[in-house]
């Protein structure tokens, strides 16, 4: 049986002349977290509504569990828990029954038992008509819908909405526990810390276009470095001015720089001043997002409703 759970292949869709995603080629295997991690109108929600078969491809495709998300999208969700952007509610059903009631369309016999832990861990009361709930609890019901059947595949879209510091803990556990026993999650963010505490592997989505796929530890470990040096004798202001190497902070002796290519010529020129001491500082997911966004157009970043 082959290891992976999700495939798309040059994957587009545009809304008339205005894009969606476009020709996005990924992977995802059993067991892993992934993260798509893009600002507003970049194209993660339409990503996931392809795969989920609530839009249509304008060009390629898509398969999960080796099944085409097109023409077998009713098989694939029996076995997918997903929690869309945008939900609606029954506005006079409460919750309880409203979860029962999507249970009850899954072939697999329901987990009442890990329903309830569901409710107790996320603070959430079933027994209210939907149209009184805030937006956070709101989205704690998207949330125990897409968990409590126990899916295969988790597709969640920032899961974090509208939930206060504690719940997005709850949230993170609740997604490496599913990883702990066997499920793939795929979920979409704009949530950089989050993201780098549970995501094995990240996909960068820059207008409709996945630009950079990769681990979590290698995308920071290759991006750029980061070094803070204490000099015998201080540096001129231009001593470092090399392709790639950035001054960012000096105080006396000591440079902070950032270091994304030629290397080797940078420690032969620091070298020159005298490296007393040396000090490798942590590169987040963050900054890293941020450089690969720098040379954006403004515009871009603006919020698509479309995406």
């Amino acid at each position: 049986m082959s290891n992976i759970i999700l495939e798309a292949s040059d994957l587009s869709f545009f809304y008339g002349t205005h894009r969606g995603i476009e020709d996005v080629n990924l992977q995802v295997t059993k067991g892993e977290i992934f993260g798509f991690l893009g600002p507003n109108g970049a194209g993660k929600t339409t990503a996931l509504r392809l795969f989920m078969d609530v839009m249509r491809p304008t060009s390629g495709s898509a398969k999960i569990f080796g099944l085409d998300c097109r023409d077998q999208g009713v098989q694939i969700r029996q076995n997918v828990g997903y929690l869309p952007g945008e939900f609606n509610l029954y506005p006079n059903m409460n919750a309880k029954d409203y979860l029962s009631m999507l249970a009850s369309l899954r072939q697999t016999s329901p987990d009442n038992r890990f329903r309830d832990q569901l409710y107790e861990r996320l603070d959430f009361d079933p027994s209210r008509k939907m149209r009184t709930y805030s937006r956070g609890n709101k989205q704690k019901i998207g949330l125990i819908a897409a968990f409590m059947n126990k899916p295969e595949l988790l597709i969640l879209d920032e899961p974090t909405g509208g939930l206060d510091p504690i719940m997005q803990h709850v949230v993170a556990e609740l997604v490496s526990e599913a990883k702990s026993a066997g499920c793939t999650v795929i979920f979409s963010s704009h949530i950089l810390p989050e993201v780098q505490a549970v995501c094995d592997r990240v996909g960068i989505i820059r207008q409709g276009r996945l630009i950079k796929t990769d681990s979590v530890h290698s995308l920071i470990e290759q991006q750029f470095k980061r070094f803070r040096i204490f000099f015998t004798s201080e540096p001129p202001l231009d001593a470092f001015s090399l392709n790639g190497v950035s001054e960012i902070a000096r105080q006396d002796k000591w440079i902070t720089l950032e270091i994304a290519s030629n290397m080797v010529q940078f420690m032969q020129q620091a070298a020159s001043y005298g490296i007393e001491e040396i000090e490798s500082l942590p590169v987040t997911l963050d900054e890293i997002f941020m450089s690969l966004y720098s040379d954006e157009d403004p515009s871009i970043r603006a919020k698509d409703n479309h995406a």
